[in-house]
């Protein structure tokens, strides 16, 4: 497997880097160019917020127009402040930029925060001027935050350096809390005030705007080191590094730092330059999420997922496996909330024997004691059944969480629940959740202290709770997948020649290579000649098939170039004009390498297996249904390749055609491991050779006993190195 770790070089500028980015976050003193007392100015907005949250460092007012602002005396310019101060916010136009980070740096200033925009969201002009800046502050150790962003809100440190107007109603005093980072300044404000209604702990909330020194990975790193940081929150609409941020995922799963991200670009259109299914399928967005997942990144697909899923891992960033125990006084929400689990693949675990006699003793003869659990209204005679109830579920060892109902209801009846219900979920190993039914009817102060006082996670909807859990329940189970995770040994194999003008070898080709990998493939030759072919057939039997062969046929039935089912010689010779006249027609004047004569397989489960190297985020493999079906119904899993062989036999059971693998009709179940070690090696040849950048191998034919490669396509890079990856910045 190649290592992709940075350089010596590289390695100590970003320790560098990260020294620096701490001590811009949180500052001993600040320097505001463009000081301004105007309601209306941004440098007014970025003041009013300091004073607000009380910033007790040294503050710099920088105004060539103002003497004072607000009883304090301003400077006239960046001159005329002392060396070394942490950060300086430009609340100033475009235009004065770029001499003012000149100035910033020859005073050894150690962070520069730039709201102005114009720079490479404008064109190429703009970038030009970005990456100027982004030199000076590079060559000066200094960290450039921005261009055209919002800032950033410590809230460990109590330091708001943002021209949006922040109210201090919240400074962290819990020992960890959630960070957050978005490439959108409207994203980390909307992610903020998300967390924040709902009583979350933050830490760090920034944005990074056009990026360009400081950037999402940046952010990540030192959220991953920060002693005050639980979890962390992405909003990304590009990875720019994504090698390096999947090894900062890795070291966050390691520290136990669940990483949530939202990242659009799901409907993109897939790459137009892939030569295989896989290609096709395996888009960017698709391969960046398999990877992803891969290092136990939480990848959403909603603001609601995000916020949700976050307001559970900033108190329990380390869950167990397993699904919700359910735990409702409503038999309609408990069938409800059955009917929405199987919708979204949520598995509601089955209660121990244990459980249920526990739970028998407790109920009265008419409850059904399963999950979910309606406790009837038992609760009438008993208030504190919730925490009975409660405390036998979360010893269920199958049980990763639970949920608690409750109609929110008037006052009175809120006062009672906020002294039963609120201590039943309080101070949980697990996640515990309250589901406060009711959508937006006021939940009055009395419950929602209650709430504050014991750090409870609260949701308004069944459904978006349920969701949320649903991807608690996939991250612990990723996390274990992750630790798992090894690629297999891939001793030396040369590719089977040398790689043609357009990288795509020959279906001969790759197979021998693929056979060569310990893959399984039919009997047969290459013959020159249909004299050649009459002696290949004779020899491996009856029936075969006929494959025109060349590097620029690779979809060798579009042009007649395949004839399958001939039973004898008779039948050889006519499929051998055939094939030859049509490959002459819709290819005049191709030169074949020879034609494939092969041993027919018999029926069996066609599949498709594949891998792909996304030229960003590295090698993703593939598996499902093949064969005339998979472009009609993509059902396919991507994962990582490395990937142990026991966990792609689970992938393999969530494909959509999954009960084929285990027979119907009639049919026997196929040898799924058998398909799962062929996965598997692709995975290791593609981590093994960079050079390779597709193969394909469609269909995969799988039987009770083994896994049968009829057809493969193997795709490198024409010119070495080409395509090799990319060292991270």
């Amino acid at each position: 497997m190649h290592s992709h770790a940075a350089t010596p070089d590289m390695a100590e500028s970003r320790g560098r880097a990260a020294v620096a980015l701490g001590r811009t976050l949180d500052p001993r003193s600040i320097a505001i160019l463009g000081a301004s007392p105007e309601p209306t100015a941004i440098g007014s907005h970025v003041l009013a917020n300091l004073e607000r949250y009380g910033y007790a460092g040294e503050l710099h007012l920088i105004s060539r127009t103002r003497d004072e602002i607000a009883g304090k005396r301003c400077l006239k310019s960046l001159e005329d402040m002392p060396e070394g101060v942490d950060v300086v916010v430009l609340c100033i136009p475009e235009a004065g930029v770029l001499d003012a980070v000149r100035a910033c740096a020859a005073r050894g200033v150690g962070g520069v925060v730039i709201f102005a925009s114009g720079y490479a969201e404008a064109g190429d002009d703009g970038r030009a001027k970005q990456d100027e800046l982004a030199a000076i502050a590079r060559g000066a150790g200094m960290v450039l935050i921005g261009p055209n962003c919002m800032g950033y809100t410590s809230f460990t440190a109590g330091v708001p350096v943002t021209f949006e107007p922040q109210v201090p109603q919240y400074r962290l005093e819990e020992a960890r809390g959630v960070s957050v980072v978005a490439q959108s300044g409207a994203m980390a404000a909307n992610l903020r005030d998300a967390l924040l209604a709902r009583w979350v702990p933050i830490a760090q909330v920034a944005s990074t705007g056009n990026e360009a020194c400081v950037g999402v990975e940046d952010y990540v790193a030192h959220f991953v080191a920060d002693p005050s940081t639980a979890a962390i929150g992405v909003y990304a609409e590009q990875i720019r590094h994504p090698r390096l941020f999947l090894r900062l995922a890795a070291e966050a799963r390691r520290v136990g730092k669940p990483i949530v991200l939202l990242m659009p670009g799901r409907s993109a259109r897939a790459r137009e330059a892939a030569a295989s299914h896989t290609g096709a399928l395996a888009g960017d967005h698709a391969s960046a999420v398999a990877l992803l997942r891969g290092e136990a990144v939480i990848v959403v697909d909603s603001q609601d997922e995000l916020y949700d899923t976050l307001a559970i891992l900033a108190r329990h960033p380390q869950p167990r496996p397993g699904g919700p125990g359910i735990v409702t006084g409503s038999g309609a929400i408990k069938s409800l909330a059955i009917d929405f689990a199987d919708d979204i693949g949520l598995d509601l675990p089955v209660f121990r024997d244990t459980t249920v006699a526990a739970l028998t003793a407790l109920l009265p003869d008419y409850a059904v004691p399963e999950n979910p659990l309606d406790y009837t209204t038992v609760i009438m005679r008993n208030p504190n059944i919730a925490r009975e109830v409660l405390d036998v579920a979360v010893t269920d060892e199958g049980v990763g969480s639970v949920l608690l109902t409750m109609i929110t209801g008037p006052l009175q009846g809120q006062r009672n629940k906020a002294k039963t219900m609120i201590p039943a979920l309080a101070d949980r190993a697990i996640p515990a959740i309250l589901v406060a039914l009711g959508d937006t009817w006021p939940i009055g102060e009395e419950l929602a202290a209650a709430i504050r006082e014991h750090g409870i996670i609260v949701f308004r909807s069944l459904e978006r709770a349920l969701r949320a859990l649903r991807r608690i329940d996939e991250y612990a189970a990723d996390l274990l997948r992750a630790g798992r995770r090894g690629a297999l040994a891939a001793a030396e194999l040369p590719l089977p020649g040398a790689i043609p003008a357009n990288g795509i070898f020959a279906e001969y080709q790759g197979k021998r290579w693929l056979r060569d990998a310990g893959l399984e493939i039919p009997a047969g030759e290459l013959a020159g000649d249909v004299e050649q072919a009459v002696d290949i057939a004779r020899r491996i039997g009856y029936p075969v098939v006929l494959k025109a062969q060349a590097s620029e046929l690779p979809h060798k039935s579009d042009a007649g170039g395949v004839v399958v089912g001939l039973a004898d010689e008779a039948a050889l010779r006519a499929g051998w004009r055939q094939l030859t006249a049509d490959v002459a027609r819709h290819r005049p004047g191709l030169a074949l390498d020879g034609v494939l004569v092969e041993a027919m397989g018999a029926k069996g489960l066609e599949l498709v297996v594949g891998a792909r190297r996304d030229s960003d985020w590295g090698p993703v493999v593939l598996v499902g249904l093949g064969g005339v079906w998979i472009e009609a119904l993509h059902d396919v899993r991507l994962l990582p390749p490395d990937l142990a062989v026991d966990d792609i036999v689970v992938e393999l059971g969530k494909l959509k055609a999954a009960p084929l693998l285990k027979g119907v009709r009639g049919a026997p179940p196929v040898d799924v491991p058998a398909v799962a070690r062929v996965v598997a090696a692709l995975g290791a040849r593609m981590l093994a050779d960079q050079r390779i950048l597709e193969m394909d191998v469609n269909p995969l034919v799988a039987y009770p006993d083994r896994a049968l490669a009829l057809d493969a396509l193997l795709v490198c890079a024409a010119e070495a190195g080409a395509h090799a990856e990319p060292e991270v910045a």
